[in-house]
């Protein structure tokens, strides 16, 4: 008996490849002057002064957001908070990582891994966007991604004062 449930066929492997397509991880880089530690300290202590709220955040513009302890908070100006990410690996002026889920909850969570390292021309700041599954609709979730961290990268980069 190859099945328990004799009645019910096995799903081919086209089936299980097609029920569940892992989406490709999202990667991108832009590179700003200064020293790694300068470098992330932009991104991460000064996030409130380069992060495109009016297009990117829960409460528009004229919010907050910190890196808090363990977590990645908006905050509107009536005190009103959303969580973005959870901190899960902080490794500073290196990298960190966290679950992202802006505008959604911890159970809707996607994986953001931000990398920065030294290259001749200054510093290398490197997104890793993946964990698609945990969206709660991961093609579009990726799709908006694709679209939002090119030009939310842009803004950090004029701030850290790249051409």
């Amino acid at each position: 008996m190859d099945s328990l449930f004799s009645h019910q066929q096995e799903p081919s492997r086209d089936d299980a490849r097609s029920a569940f397509e892992l989406l490709e991880p999202l990667v991108h880089t832009v590179v700003v002057p200064g020293s790694v530690a300068h470098a992330f300290a932009g991104f991460t202590d000064h996030t409130h002064l380069w992060w495109p709220l009016e297009s990117h955040g829960v409460y528009g513009a004229g919010s907050y957001v910190e890196f808090e302890e363990n977590l990645i908070l908006e905050t509107a100006d009536d005190g009103r908070t959303s969580i973005w990410g959870t901190l899960d690996d902080w490794q500073p002026p290196l990298s960190f990582h966290a679950s992202w889920h802006p505008g959604t909850t911890a159970l809707w969570s996607t994986e953001l891994l931000v990398a920065f390292r030294a290259v001749p021309d200054g510093v290398e700041v490197r997104i890793f966007h993946d964990g698609w599954e945990g969206a709660e609709e991961p093609a579009a979730t990726r799709a908006t991604y694709a679209e939002a961290w090119p030009l939310i990268l842009a803004r950090y980069a004029r701030f850290m004062g790249a051409a």
